[in-house]
């Protein structure tokens, strides 16, 4: 259980220093609400974003608005 908080720890606070920065995000699939996608990071977090089903399959640069505990939150930049 320490070691998993640690764990959860550290990944949050990288996720934090992303906030801010532009990162090309490869999208992936549709997301849970309309018109929202969800795709990687380059360092393979999930990323949600406001953008057109055409952006499946596409790496485009978004910038980092957000952290969730368990992905990151972005518009495209």
């Amino acid at each position: 259980a320490r070691l998993q908080a640690l764990l959860n720890q550290d990944r949050f606070a990288f996720q934090e220093g992303l906030i801010g920065k532009t990162l090309p995000v490869l999208f992936e699939k549709k997301g849970r609400e309309p018109g929202q996608m969800i795709g990687r990071s380059p360092y393979l977090q999930s990323v949600v974003a406001q953008a057109d089903e055409a952006a499946a399959g596409r790496i485009l640069p978004l910038e980092i608005t957000d952290s969730q505990p368990n992905s990151l939150v972005g518009q495209l930049a």
